[in-house]
């Protein structure tokens, strides 16, 4: 472009240096100013004549410079880049062809609107580089080890799909046992993810729900650093260990006897609420205090009293060097609650985990709640070992009856239970016990290999044995009252369990288990029932993305 200007400036200092000679070499008769004597026929014709050939001039010099702006712009387009249209691929543009222009020999401005430049060589030192658009960097998509994942590209924004399905086969021998059946436990889906540092997430539904909401977990959870974290939606109340262990890395197909007694048990332990929690040195100490509604999912209070819950976990020996205590955790927790008789709530469900049957009858109660827990774990290699002890003292203020012959609204002694858990597992195959995890699949049979993993084989075997036991007590009261006289039967029943399983991982994403329980019946609470064993055969297969 700077050549063509050049050359434009050049053309017109030659017009005027033509046009200037051409008056310098008139006849003097002409240039005297002498208005009185006319030029000749011969001096005109001279005149023409030399004008054309200054003309002639003119064009050839106008040609040249045409033919060197032409060079000046194959040259460019050889090393600059070429225009294209965003919708062009990038396996297209190895076939695609310079945009064609014109020659008209003059500079043309084009249309740059939705236009990208291909890739362009290094600008030389003296040459200022161009200003290309910038294009926004793609999505990452893929797998973690563990999940499917989508990352924006400054990494900000993280989501997750994720989720498991339980299908069991249940199998009772004892008088008044359940039929046999096939039972699709849990089919669970959802999403978890993180916004930047700070924010978590989490979203799950149980299409297998068959009371209450879908809705399991919805969460927003806050690092403002480890020490101090901040948690609210709908989530199980962290009142126990077992409560917080997922049903993906349960060392049996049912939870222990103790589940009966914790908070929203009848919601899968989930209740709206917020909650503070963090580890403290590194993990040494971990803490929840929270507040819930304590009526399961997505359920209003019926009372101006929140359920409080306070917990409490201790790993003493977590940075030790030695491995044998290193992994030795216990702790305990509280929760106050009330509950509110005439909006009829009811004492904890009797109903055995595995379906068994009901040991015990529910009562009505109104007043405060109160749950104590202790409960410890021990890790060594593919060793586990854990314990629980729960108490549940459910109040009964003013829960007799308006009826003629009634109590009135009399109150009655509290409802006491208390229930234990202790159990050992053990892998067989040499893979390590995780805490709240699935253990990491040496040698898988089949499917996806483990990360970490070693090549084939028949997958991972754990071993288990389980004992626990319930105990409820409710107490009798004889009122002598003169105008309503009665009496209240009491019930103070209790039962055991004994438990032995084996889990078989094929691959890291499946697992098939096998539970044979003994459930010893010692006080029945149905009319009819008498004592006796009960043998409960469950198989579950389970798998999870």
């Amino acid at each position: 472009m700077r050549l063509l200007t050049a050359f434009s400036v050049l053309l017109v200092l030659i017009a005027s240096s033509a046009l200037a000679q051409n008056q310098n070499t008139a006849p003097a008769n002409l240039t005297a100013g002498s208005t009185s004597v006319a030029a000749t026929k011969a001096e005109v014709d001279q005149l023409r004549s030399e004008v054309a050939a200054q003309r002639q001039t003119i064009e050839e010099l106008k040609a040249l410079v045409e033919k060197l702006a032409g060079v000046k712009a194959s040259a460019a387009n050889n090393g600059t880049p070429q225009i294209r249209p965003v919708a062009a691929t990038s396996a297209a543009a190895a076939n695609s062809q310079p945009v064609a222009v014109p020659d008209t020999g003059t500079a043309r401005l084009r249309n740059a609107v939705l236009l990208e430049a291909d890739p362009e060589p290094a600008p030389a030192a003296s040459q200022a580089p161009s200003a290309a658009p910038k294009k926004d960097a793609p999505l990452t998509a893929g797998w973690n080890g563990e999940h499917f994942f989508i990352r924006s590209a400054d990494g900000q924004f993280t989501i997750s799909p994720y989720g498991y399905v339980d299908n069991e086969y249940r199998a009772y021998q004892g008088d008044g046992a359940p039929a046999d059946t096939f039972v699709l436990r849990r089919a669970r889906f959802g999403f978890q993810g993180s916004y930047g540092s700070h924010f978590d997430f989490a979203l799950l539904t149980d299409a297998a729900a068959t009371t209450g909401s879908v809705v399991r977990d919805v969460y927003l959870n806050v690092r403002i650093r480890p020490e101090l974290q901040f948690q609210a939606g709908q989530f199980k109340t962290p009142f126990a260990q077992e409560s917080g262990t997922g049903a993906t890395n349960l060392d049996f197909i049912e939870r222990g006897f103790q589940s009966m007694l914790y908070p929203s048990a009848a919601s899968a332990y989930r209740s709206p609420g917020v909650a503070f929690h963090g580890d403290i040195g590194g993990g040494v100490m971990q803490y929840w205090i929270g507040a819930f509604n304590g009526k399961g999912y997505a359920t209003v209070n019926t009372t101006n009293q929140a359920e409080v819950i306070g917990r409490l976990r201790f790993y003493p020996f977590r940075k030790s060097k030695g491995d044998w205590l290193k992994q030795l955790a216990f702790g305990g927790a509280i929760d106050r609650g009330r509950s509110r008789g005439l909006s009829g709530d009811q004492s904890f469900s009797g109903a055995l985990p595995d379906g068994a049957y009901t040991f015990f009858p529910q009562f009505a109660i109104n007043g405060p709640i109160q749950r104590y827990n202790g409960e410890f774990t021990y890790l060594k290699s593919g060793l586990a070992l854990r314990g629980e002890f729960d108490q549940l003292n459910m109040s009964r203020n003013n829960t007799g009856s308006e009826q003629v012959g009634g109590l009135g609204f009399l109150s009655l002694p509290s409802i006491i239970a208390k229930a234990w858990d202790i159990s050992a597992t053990y892998m067989i195959t040499g893979e390590k016990q995780p805490e709240n995890g699935t253990p990491r699949v040496h040698h898988p049979l089949f499917g996806p290999d483990t990360p970490g993993g070693k090549g084939r084989g028949w997958g991972a075997f754990g071993v288990g044995f389980r004992f626990m036991g319930i105990q409820a007590n409710e107490p009798q009261g004889n009122f002598l009252d003169y105008y309503t006289p009665g009496f209240v039967p009491g019930f103070n029943y209790h039962t055991f369990e004994y438990t032995a399983g084996v889990n078989w991982f094929p691959n890291y994403w499946v697992k098939y288990s096998v539970n044979l329980g003994v459930d010893q019946l010692k006080d029945p609470s149905t009319i009819g029932a008498v004592p006796q064993n009960y043998y409960v055969v469950l198989q579950q297969l389970q798998f999870r993305f």
